[in-house]
């Protein structure tokens, strides 16, 4: 068994593969096409899936950021609070909740009538396009990705944020700059990733939508799904 850090980068980069594998394929043949489609039910399965591995991907940037907070400031009970048995059963947790969240969230954007247009305005099927198309009453489920969303961004970034704060505090009662440094250096790799991901998620889908335009989603949507799933890997490996 791996230390509990690189236990979790190993369950962040199979996310990371996940979501990107669940949009790319299907986006690189519709480039290809000259007629770009995709079927009722596996427009619902990738909506599924990207939600479900968008919401672990958050909750496990914040156990990560817990898992630093209790290495550098609880050293000795390092191994009693994160046993295999403590880490396994998180990242249990962290999946069925993923998943949860996004069978639900998919559900509720599929029990809406779409009875116009079928083409969506995005190059992957994602939930704020799909519920433009509908033409039945959408403020239930708009309320509904509000509240989820919201939620979900709010308590995994307390997490990262409380972590983070004992953490800073810790760092700087360490009296030798050595010390501060290689602790901050624990953390740098950490603190990049969560930045690129909140920044952007922020940006998508809790910010007001009279404040950006779709063209402008697409561009951060090639960002989330693309770049940062590329950019993990490089950003721990510098780290190492």
């Amino acid at each position: 068994f791996h230390s509990p850090m690189y236990f979790f980068l190993n369950h962040l980069a199979f996310v990371d593969f996940s979501f990107t594998s669940t949009v790319t394929p299907n986006t690189l043949v519709n480039f290809m096409c000259e007629v770009k489609s995709i079927t009722f039910y596996a427009c619902a399965i990738q909506v599924c899936c990207f939600i479900t591995f968008v919401v672990c991907e958050q909750y496990l940037l914040a156990i990560m950021a817990y898992d630093r907070y209790v290495a550098i400031c609880n050293p000795l009970l390092y191994v009693i609070v994160m046993p295999r048995k403590v880490c396994n059963q998180i990242i249990a947790s962290t999946y069925i909740y993923g998943f949860t969240v996004g069978l639900v969230q998919t559900v509720a954007t599929f029990h809406l009538s779409f009875c116009d247009s079928n083409v969506v305005n995005h190059f992957y099927c994602d939930d704020v396009p799909l519920v433009a198309l509908a033409c039945s009453d959408t403020h239930i489920k708009e309320l509904l990705l509000l509240i989820i969303a919201g939620f979900n961004t709010l308590c995994s970034l307390l997490i990262v944020l409380i972590s983070y704060f004992f953490i800073l505090f810790a760092i700087l009662r360490i009296r030798s700059a050595e010390g501060r440094q290689k602790a901050f250096s624990t953390c740098a790799s950490h603190l990049t990733s969560i930045t690129i991901f909140y920044v952007t998620i922020i940006f998508m889908y809790l910010l007001p939508k009279s404040s950006h335009s779709l063209n402008t989603d697409k561009f951060a949507s090639v960002f989330y799904v693309v770049v940062i799933p590329m950019l993990n890997p490089i950003i721990y490996t510098l780290r190492n």
